[in-house]
This record gives C-alpha cells, sequence and structure tokens, in this order.
C-alpha cells in the first residue's frame, strides 16, 4: 500500500517521503495496533455497545497520528544512541537521511493534527489530551535516567483510555481506571520482550530497559506481570458485567502468553521479536471477547 502512495508521487519527492514513512513507522504498523486494541476496548465499553461512530473514527485517527508522533520523537532522541544499535543503525535519522529539526517538524505537525481531532470531543477529553501529549513527549527520555521506561510507554499507549471514556460518557469510571492499569501491565510485558531483542547492544550504549533491570529473572518477572495483567482483565470483565465470551478470550490470552514465555525460554533475538508480535493477536482476541460479550447481552 504505502509503495503504491509512493509511486503516485513525483520522483524527486519519493526518496523523501519514503523516509518520512519509516521514520513515523507507517510501514510497521503493529505499534500502532498494540495502541489501537486498548482504546477500541475502551470505547467499546465505554459505551456498553458499538461505539458513536464519529468517536471511533476520531480515535482511530488519532491512534495512529500519536503512534507516528511518538515514533518521530523517539527517533529525535535516540539519535545518539540508534547508530550503536545494530537494529536500529538503519533509522533514518541515525542514518543521516532525516535531520533532527525534520523530525521535530514531524512530531509537532502529527500533535496539532491529533489535538484538531480532541476538539471534535468534550471539555473533559481535550483537558486529558494535554496530559497524553506530555507522556508522548517524555518517554523517548526516560530510558536515560530510569530502567523503567516501559512504565512510561504504558502510561503513555493507554491514556488514550481514560480519554475514551471521557468522550463517551463525559466521566472516567473505576473500571476506566483498573483498564488503564492493566494495559500498562501488558505493555511492560510486549516492550521487555521487544527490548530483549537489544539487551546486549543496549547495555554497551548505556541506554536502560525493564529487560536490563530484570537481567536472568526476566521469565519469571514477565510471568507474573502476564498473570497479574489477566488478573485485571478478570476484574474489568467482572465489573462491566460481561458474558463468557470475553472469558473465553481470558483462556486465548493466558494461552497465547504461555507460547509467548515458551517462545523466549532461551532468549533468541528473533523468537523475543515474533512474541512481542504476538501480543498484537492477543489484544485483538481480546477486544473480540468484548465486542461479542456486549452483543449477546
Amino acid at each position: 500500500m504505502l509503495d503504491w502512495i509512493l509511486q503516485k508521487l513525483p520522483e524527486a519527492y519519493r526518496s523523501k517521503a519514503r523516509d518520512y514513512l519509516v521514520l513515523t513507522r507507517m510501514d510497521r504498523p503493529i505499534g500502532a495496533l498494540l495502541l489501537l486494541w486498548p482504546t477500541w476496548w475502551a470505547l467499546w465499553l465505554a459505551a456498553s455497545d458499538f461505539p458513536p461512530v464519529k468517536l471511533l473514527v476520531i480515535f482511530t485517527l488519532g491512534v495512529f497520528a500519536m503512534r507516528a508522533a511518538g515514533c518521530a520523537i523517539n527517533d529525535f532522541a535516540d539519535r545518539k544512541l540508534d547508530p550503536q544499535v545494530a537494529r536500529t543503525a538503519g533509522r533514518p535519522i541515525a542514518s543521516g537521511r532525516v535531520t533532527p529539526r525534520e523530525a521535530l517538524i514531524i512530531f509537532v505537525s502529527l500533535l496539532a493534527l491529533s489535538f484538531v481531532l480532541v476538539l471534535f470531543t468534550n471539555a473533559l477529553t481535550i483537558k486529558l489530551s494535554f496530559a497524553g501529549a506530555a507522556l508522548a513527549a517524555i518517554y523517548p527520555f526516560t530510558k536515560r535516567y530510569t530502567h523503567l521506561p516501559q512504565v512510561v510507554l504504558g502510561a503513555a499507549f493507554g491514556w488514550s483510555i481514560p480519554m475514551a471514556f471521557a468522550a463517551v460518557s463525559h466521566t472516567v469510571p473505576p473500571v476506566g481506571w483498573l483498564l488503564f492499569i492493566a494495559n500498562i501491565l501488558w505493555s511492560v510485558v510486549y516492550d521487555t520482550e521487544y527490548a530483549m531483542v537489544d539487551r546486549d547492544d543496549d547495555l554497551k550504549a548505556g541506554a536502560k530497559s525493564t529487560a536490563i533491570l530484570f537481567g536472568d529473572a526476566d521469565l519469571p518477572i514477565l510471568g507474573i506481570l502476564m498473570a497479574t495483567f489477566l488478573l485485571a482483565m478478570l476484574f474489568v470483565g467482572q465489573r462491566a458485567a460481561l458474558g463468557w465470551p470475553y472469558w473465553l478470550s481470558l483462556v486465548a490470552a493466558a494461552g497465547q502468553f504461555g507460547h509467548q514465555l515458551w517462545m523466549i525460554r532461551k532468549r533468541e533475538r528473533d523468537a523475543c521479536l515474533t512474541a512481542f508480535r504476538n501480543n498484537n493477536w492477543l489484544g485483538m482476541v481480546l477486544w473480540i471477547g468484548i465486542v461479542l460479550a456486549l452483543a449477546v447481552r
């Protein structure tokens, strides 16, 4: 799809456009999907049914815009770190194809686009959006000062949850904050799996992550985090009075977590990356469970 779009551009602009698309990870939608599923969980739970189409469109577009903005500011923050890591050395800023100034312009532009979308909601959602923007801007710099950047990422990725509840119901009920906390746990799980891919390079470069913090206790800690996430989601289902399809989706999610732990048991890079990507299907399974549970209520 992206190649088709690029082919429609004048030849003189194709190379730069491709670099911008790579900078914002438009060529890799996995990150946007990991942000999209929790947003959709929240929209359906807040509406107790199919959410208003207007809000569904706003939040779906906002997910892709904010994720793209987050990638741009992340590469800006990591412009000196990325060249030292094998997997990221070819990124547009690290390789010199995009300047840091261009990345900042793209970040601000996408942030402005996201804010315009939020203006079509309500006052509470608009107020909450400022905290979301701050989290998106702060996250990339946390890996220099704390071993818990994955927690900040979880808060940034999950801030769409209270915003979705606010947009639908003009308030954020306890189940909304419970879902937000559950998403932080899930984000720490999948981003730790992702960080395990670069652990050796990050150690040399001086970057920090939960993968480094957990060390050789990473697998049991991930197992505990997975179980805690499932428990939090069980409480979400109870509070929302969801039926059997949701409980089946939780069982399926538990099975997927078990499969992920088995895949990464030897801590091989490719296996850790595959386990990370598997979380896209986990998020989709839980969304399907919520949708079906609300439909048969």
